[in-house]
């Protein structure tokens, strides 16, 4: 690329010098501690995908007659909504004459937020815009602009929680773009088979229901067939699963908000346990291993009577070869003492602080947020909007019948995981909590031995005091 100079120009010095640096971190953090999360060819590929972008990037001799590209750094998702995405930026190129690159991040959720901070502690001018996780704010806030000056009629039209998850101390990190929120997956027609007139109210009629229809399918002889199944692996997803089980019981948030370590109490431990117990009996012993697609395949092959997924799962599930296509039906989790929750998920849209182009960026995350936009997507994709007020469209409710307990939940039934008031320690204390979680689930350590071992790393790693959770019905402020 360089034949025949005798020396890089400064931009492209200065480009060459970001793509080292992100290169030789990166490379340690896989051989690391990091390395504990995937073998180092799933980040690299994506990470070759950036530093050739950022290459070019850098060697690019800019006209002023040539439009404007942005690159929007994002997550590996669906075939469907790939390419729905695809299609949007094709159609916002045509609206407004910016080009726009999508590069795909890592698949793993630590994998992308370890490569999203490496490009931006560098000072990159690009990617312009960052898919952002909705953990994330917490940890990557500095990097990104405040969006409230440029989006507060946005901001106030959404659910109120899904604005608070992406705002770090006063300040709105990115733009709510795919609120997600734990839900139970249920066969109907088994349930009407079974005697069942409605799913299980509480976490106890769960088990009993479960452990019934797994008996009468394997004495049909589906030997292969669970009563339940849900993410169990060391990983975020059993963080979501367990923080969904001990909020249900009024056990707490693991760290409230006013910086109080609440996990080590009885609502928690007898939450654990009940969890453990399951491994084995209504859940396959496997499911300790068991990330999304490892229980979304088991469902979709019509041998699982309840799977506990986020809201993507309600197009596969409909799929076509899917065992289950219209044979399920979507509820709340289970309740317990405290009532349902579902941990609070999805994705938004931030504009990095170092872009070349922030009003073509700020320009794309209006496009993306955009209401006839998020109702195309709700159509084909039965992607959940952020705007409380499409939830009531007929057009968006007859393809979407769940939609109306997703309207619900998102006002009063989600938990928000601990990130914000954690910060920069988030990832510690993610990992301490599934880890402490999976032992148990694993047999490996008592509730209770795990929950106070649990307690005393978390002291350790965010300096936070201990305390118990709020009381039912309450939150600290």
């Amino acid at each position: 690329m360089w034949e025949g100079s005798s020396e890089f120009s400064s931009r492209e010095m200065k480009s060459y010098e970001t793509l080292m640096r992100i290169q030789r971190v990166v490379a340690q953090r896989i051989r690391g501690p990091y390395a504990r999360w995937s073998n180092s060819s799933e980040i690299l590929r994506p990470v070759c995908i950036v530093l050739l972008f950022l290459l070019c990037e850098g060697c690019a001799r800019p006209s002023a007659h040539e439009p404007v590209t942005l690159a929007l750094l994002g997550e590996w998702s669906s075939k469907a909504f790939t390419e729905e995405r695809q299609l949007e930026l094709q159609q916002f190129t045509q609206e407004t004459g910016i080009r726009v690159s999508f590069i795909p991040g890592p698949e793993s959720s630590w994998q992308r937020v370890l490569l999203w901070r490496e490009l931006l502690d560098t000072g990159a001018q690009g990617p312009d815009v960052y898919d952002m996780d909705v953990i994330w704010p917490g940890t990557l806030a500095e990097y990104f602009l405040d969006l409230k000056p440029y989006f507060s009629n946005e901001i106030s039209a959404q659910f109120p929680a899904t604005a608070a998850a992406y705002t770090v101390d006063h300040k709105v990190v990115a733009m709510a773009y795919r609120p997600d929120i734990g839900l139970l997956y249920y066969r109907a027609d088994l349930l009407r088979q079974y005697g069942y007139r409605e799913p299980p109210r509480t976490w106890d009629d769960l088990e009993i229901m479960a452990a019934r229809i797994q008996a009468g399918e394997r004495a049909k002889g589906k030997k292969e067939f669970w009563g339940y199944v849900w993410q169990g692996a060391a990983d975020e997803g059993l963080t979501c699963n367990a923080l969904e089980w001990q909020a249900a019981e009024g056990g707490g948030r693991i760290i409230e908000e006013d910086q109080t370590i609440s996990v080590n109490n009885p609502r928690v431990i007898r939450a654990w346990q009940r969890a453990a117990h399951w491994v084995g009996s209504i859940s396959p012993p496997a499911v300790v291993g068991y990330r999304q697609w490892d229980s979304l395949n088991v469902w979709i092959a019509g041998n699982a009577a309840f799977m506990r997924h986020w809201t993507s799962a309600y197009v596969d599930s409909q799929a076509a070869g899917s065992q289950v296509r219209n044979k399920f039906d979507v509820a709340l989790l289970p309740s317990g003492k405290s009532g349902s929750v579902g941990t609070f998920g999805g994705w938004g849209l931030a504009v990095s602080r170092f872009s070349s182009h922030p009003r073509e960026a700020l320009e794309l995350v209006r496009y993306l947020t955009r209401k006839d936009l998020q109702v195309k997507r709700a159509r084909v994709l039965s992607a959940p909007p952020t705007l409380p007020e499409l939830y009531d469209l007929p057009q968006l409710r007859e393809p979407n019948p769940h939609f109306r307990l997703l309207s619900q939940a998102f006002r009063t039934g989600i938990v928000l995981r601990p990130s914000n008031v954690s910060g920069k320690k988030y990832q510690d204390v993610s990992e301490a909590y599934f880890q402490a979680v999976h032992s148990v689930l694993a047999g490996e350590k008592s509730a209770s031995q795990a929950a106070a071992a649990l307690e005393n790393e978390l002291v350790r790693t965010t300096g936070f005091k201990r305390g118990p959770p709020p009381p039912m019905g309450s939150a600290r402020p």
